[in-house]
C-alpha cells in the first residue's frame, strides 16, 4: 500500500516536506496617502486600512518598518480632480511630496508608484475621455508625464495600471530617454474588469461617474487574452509582470509563471480583503487562517509578489511563529 500519510504525522515532517513558503519579503503594502493634514481616516468597507496625510503617514511607515516589510506601493487623492488628470504629473502633488518624504526619513523602503488617472479625474476613468470612452493614445502621452514626474521625484519602481494598449513601450521610451533607464516597470498586465474592486473605488474615490471599464480591462471570462497582453507588454519592456485581481485568477497566475521567465506579481484586491475580513468579524471563518491559506495560495500558483492589504497582519503572524 503506498502510504503518503508518512510525510504528514507530525508537525516536523510537514515543515521538512513543505513546497512553498510565504515570506514577508514576497509582500508589498498599498498605502493611501491623501492631501490635507491631520488626517488618518479609516475606509469603513475595509477594516484596518487607512487614508493618511503626508504629517501623519510616519506612523503607518514606522509600523511597516518596524515589522520587516520592506516595499510599499503608493495610491494618491488629491485635493483637486480635472477633467485629465493633470494633478497626476504636478511635481508638488500629493504622490510627489510623498515619494521625497519617503526616500529622505526611509530610504530602505522600496517605494513603488501607482501610474493611472482613476484617483485624479473628475470623471473616475483611466484617462481622456472622448466620446464617452477612453482616447487610448491621448492617455499614453499623459502616463509618460506622470511617470516622469514620479522618477523625478525618487520612485524606486512605477506600476502602470489602466490597461492601455502601448503603455509599456511609451513608459520605456520616455523613462530612458530621461535617463531613467534602470527605473523598473511593474505592469498591470492582466488586469480584469472585476467587481472585486468596490472597497478600493471608496478607498481612492475613484469609482467611474458614468459606465465602466469594460472597453479597457479584461474580460474575466477570457483566459487566452491574458498571453497577449502579457506577451505585448514583456516585448515592450515590462520587468515585472502583475495579475490582478489574485484569487478568483489563479490559474492565470501559473500560466504566467509556465510561460514566461520574469518575475510574476499579484494583486490581492480590496473585495478579497474585505470579504474575509466580514466573515472573519461574523465569526464564519478563522480569519487568520483562511488570511494565510489565500496569500498561500498565489505562491502555489507561481506569484513571486504579492500586493496585499493584509502585509501588517501576516508580517505579524509569521514573527510569532518563529
Amino acid at each position: 500500500m503506498n502510504r503518503t500519510r508518512r510525510l504528514r504525522t507530525t508537525g516536523g515532517i510537514r515543515s521538512l516536506v513543505r513546497e512553498n513558503l510565504l515570506k514577508v519579503d514576497d509582500l508589498i503594502y498599498p498605502i493611501f496617502i491623501e492631501e490635507g493634514k491631520g488626517i488618518k481616516k479609516e475606509i469603513e468597507s475595509m477594516p484596518g486600512i487607512f487614508r493618511f496625510s503626508l504629517d501623519i503617514l510616519p506612523e503607518e511607515l514606522n509600523t511597516i518598518q518596524e515589522l520587516g516589510i520592506r516595499a510599499v506601493i503608493l495610491f494618491g487623492i488629491p485635493d483637486s480632480k480635472d477633467e485629465i488628470g493633470s494633478e497626476t504629473w504636478n511635481d508638488q502633488g500629493i504622490i510627489q511630496k510623498s515619494i521625497r518624504f519617503i526616500k529622505k526619513h526611509y530610504p530602505e523602503i522600496y517605494v513603488i508608484t501607482d501610474v493611472c488617472f482613476c484617483e485624479y479625474t473628475s470623471h473616475g476613468h483611466c484617462g481622456i475621455i472622448h466620446n464617452n470612452d477612453v482616447d487610448n493614445d491621448a492617455t499614453l502621452k499623459n502616463l509618460s508625464k506622470q511617470a516622469i514626474s514620479h522618477a523625478r521625484a525618487g520612485a524606486d519602481m512605477v506600476a502602470p495600471s489602466g490597461m492601455m494598449d502601448g503603455m509599456i513601450r511609451t513608459l520605456r521610451e520616455s523613462l530612458d530617454k530621461e535617463g531613467f533607464y534602470q527605473l523598473p516597470i511593474m505592469s498591470y498586465a492582466v488586469k480584469y474588469s472585476s467587481s472585486y474592486y468596490g472597497p478600493f473605488r471608496d478607498a481612492a474615490d475613484s469609482a467611474p461617474s458614468f459606465g465602466d471599464r469594460r472597453t479597457y480591462q479584461m474580460d474575466p471570462a477570457n483566459r487566452r487574452e491574458a498571453f497577449r497582453e502579457a506577451d505585448f507588454d514583456k516585448e515592450e519592456g515590462a520587468d515585472i509582470l502583475m495579475v490582478k485581481p489574485a484569487l478568483s485568477y489563479l490559474d492565470i497566475i501559473r500560466d504566467l509563471r509556465n510561460n514566461y521567465n520574469i518575475p510574476i506579481a499579484c494583486y490581492n484586491v480590496s473585495g478579497e480583503y474585505a470579504m474575509i475580513k466580514a466573515a472573519g468579524e461574523k465569526g464564519w471563518i478563522d480569519e487568520q487562517k483562511v488570511m494565510m491559506e489565500s496569500l498561500l495560495s498565489m505562491k502555489r500558483a507561481g506569484a513571486d509578489l504579492i500586493i496585499t492589504y493584509f502585509a501588517k497582519e501576516v508580517a505579524r503572524l509569521l514573527r510569532e511563529q518563529h
